[in-house]
């Protein structure tokens, strides 16, 4: 048992000096300077980088298609999803629910899942991953785009297979494997 009178409480000395270095972050989605990439079908955009948090966690707003949505796998770090807007399928350990607008599901770290949209609008939510990570593995697979509700590029096979060799080569470095559910 931890003793935690106000005797053995931890000092406000325990807590790291404020670091001047780091600056407040102000994110618009639609702001100039914010990164939009196309990913699995859809338009993700990189609110706050782990490069902003010193790699703490990074926050991720997602534009979802009818039908879009990742294939399932896995990851050494929590990922946490608030859906903003439509209905997207979550699938946990092989079981399948319906997420609306409104809720929140988290994904324990090396959980298998993956998510799909199929309520033929387009989803829209807002993702964060602890550690950061996975805005630089977004950044390095997916293509970019102008905006946030540009229209996704239309890579041609050869493109699509180089992206998928990129994948494959990055999945180790992001803590990360594809899998069968």
């Amino acid at each position: 048992m931890t003793d935690t009178s106000p005797a053995n409480a931890p000092s406000a000395s325990s807590i790291p000096a404020d670091d001047p270095g780091r600056c407040l972050t102000v994110a618009d989605p639609d702001g100039a300077g914010v990164p939009h990439i196309s990913v699995a079908g859809g338009t993700y955009t990189i609110l706050v980088s782990g490069a902003q948090t010193a790699g703490r966690y990074c926050l991720v707003d997602m534009l979802v298609p009818a039908g879009g949505g990742p294939p399932p796998h896995r990851h050494d770090f929590e990922e946490m999803f608030s859906l903003l807007e439509g209905e997207l399928e979550f699938t946990f350990r092989g079981k399948s629910h319906t997420v609306r607008a409104g809720s929140t599901v988290n994904v324990p770290a090396n959980a298998p899942h993956a998510f799909k949209n199929l309520s033929g609008k387009t989803a829209r939510m807002l993702c964060m991953c602890t550690p950061a990570g996975q805005d630089e593995f977004f950044l390095a697979v997916g293509f970019p785009v102008e905006g946030r509700t540009s229209p996704p590029p239309k890579p041609t096979p050869e493109e699509m297979a180089e992206k998928g060799k990129l994948i494959a080569a990055l999945l180790p470095k992001y803590r990360t494997e594809i899998v069968k559910m």
